[in-house]
């Protein structure tokens, strides 16, 4: 595990691994998610990057709507 420190302009600098494992480079965006007193990061993707990744799947099992949140 890594660790960063914020400076005093709210600016973090990712560790060179992790983008590489990320690969996110320099003008990636990332979503920033707070939850349970944990900062996320998470990497955008643009749609393209996620063709094919249900390929055969089918709808059956799916919930309905009513069985929604």
């Amino acid at each position: 595990m890594e660790s960063v420190t914020l400076s005093g302009r709210y600016q973090l600098v990712l560790p060179r691994g992790v983008c590489d494992r990320l690969s996110v480079r320099p003008g990636s965006k990332l979503t920033v998610v707070a939850k349970g007193g944990v900062i996320y990061l998470v990497p955008e993707r643009p749609m393209k990057a996620f063709r094919g990744i249900v390929r055969g799947a089918t709808g059956e099992g799916l919930r309905d709507r009513k069985n929604r949140f």
